[in-house]
């Protein structure tokens, strides 16, 4: 597996973008230079991954994939993103997002075709506070008449 220390990344090589989902936050550069090189670096354990081996479903790992298959640039643009916080699915859906905001970078004539698949709309649904006198954000504690 490729490192990030076998290569570097600059404006002029890369194009970049940030995906967040949830509590999950994914710097997220896509490398011209080196095509099919796809690495994930956890903020939480400060190591590289394999994105296959770093969200392990295959649904996650197509679902990441979504952006490339949609425009038609499998194989065109290896992956290098930083995440940090959330859970590995929240954090798999911010490195779309991310992909799919650096492809725009990339080519802007590709924004129709993604807006319309709903890879520009950030998802703003977040996680309900716990409210005081409940058990939860909206679970009550059982009433007791006696």
């Amino acid at each position: 597996m490729q490192k990030l220390k076998d290569f570097r990344i600059t404006p002029e090589n890369s194009y970049y973008a940030t995906g967040k989902r949830k509590e999950a936050v994914a710097k997220v550069w896509l490398l011209r230079d080196h095509p099919n090189t796809f690495i994930v670096r956890s903020e939480k354990t400060k190591k590289e991954y394999n994105l296959r081996d770093y969200v392990q479903r295959e649904t996650l790992y197509q679902k990441i994939m979504y952006p490339f298959k949609l425009t038609g640039h499998e194989g065109k643009f290896g992956v290098y993103a930083a995440v940090k916080g959330g859970g590995v699915a929240a954090q798999a859906e911010a490195i779309m997002y991310g992909i799919a905001k650096a492809l725009l970078q990339h080519n802007p004539d590709l924004r129709p075709t993604l807006k319309k698949a709903g890879l520009l709309t950030r998802d703003a649904r977040e996680k309900e506070r716990k409210k005081y006198g409940q058990m939860g954000a909206r679970a009550k504690y059982r009433w007791s008449k006696r």
